[in-house]
């Protein structure tokens, strides 16, 4: 059963990278890169700003940066303690029925940080502001689903590594925001 779902996760893999074309390398390249996120971060920053004053901001800031700390270790525990699967660019099997657009491949892949903090982050933020910017959570969704396809597009990603790490982000980010609330009501209020 399990060895089934990893050939289909690899077979859809296969498909979707290789609908990529030279012409849109450079795209998704850009949209994973880590600094071409930081004007939509600046922005949040202000909206947080301006809704939570600088003691609420200081809140957020900090929780942000554990949040991003927990998906990132908690996706590294997966890849390189529990599970310790290969990228599809490091699977010598693959290596002429895809396309291999980034410059680094690291060693292992499940769960994608990118997905999972990109996901947290957007969950997290987005119900923060929603009472203020109904519309602005689906655009989070939208951007941190562009960053978790862009891993597959590179090839560095299996899809199984970006909805794991998009679930496990989006309960992270859910976490932190009920965890927000509880501090704000306890130290800011």
């Amino acid at each position: 059963m399990l060895d089934q779902l990893l050939q289909y996760d690899t077979d859809l893999f296969v498909y979707l990278n290789n609908l990529g074309t030279t012409s849109w390398d450079g795209f998704w390249l850009f949209v994973t890169e880590k600094y071409a996120s930081i004007p939509l971060y600046l922005v949040l920053l202000f909206l947080v700003f301006k809704k939570f004053h600088w003691k609420g901001t200081l809140l957020v800031l900090v929780l942000v940066a554990l949040m991003i700390t927990a998906t990132d270790q908690l996706a590294n525990l997966f890849k390189y303690v529990l599970f310790q699967r290969p990228r599809p660019c490091r699977v010598p099997e693959l290596q002429d029925h895809i396309r291999i657009v980034a410059t680094s491949c690291g060693r292992f892949g499940y769960f994608s940080a990118h997905a999972a903090s990109s996901m947290a982050t957007a969950v997290f933020v987005g119900l923060l502001l929603r009472a203020k910017y109904k519309y602005l959570a689906f655009i989070l969704l939208f951007w941190a689903a562009l960053i978790a396809y862009s891993r597959v597009y590179l090839g560095v990603h299996y899809p199984l590594d970006i909805l794991t790490g998009m679930v496990f982000g989006g309960s992270i980010g859910f976490g932190f925001y009920r965890l927000q609330g509880w501090a704000h009501a306890r130290f800011i209020s």
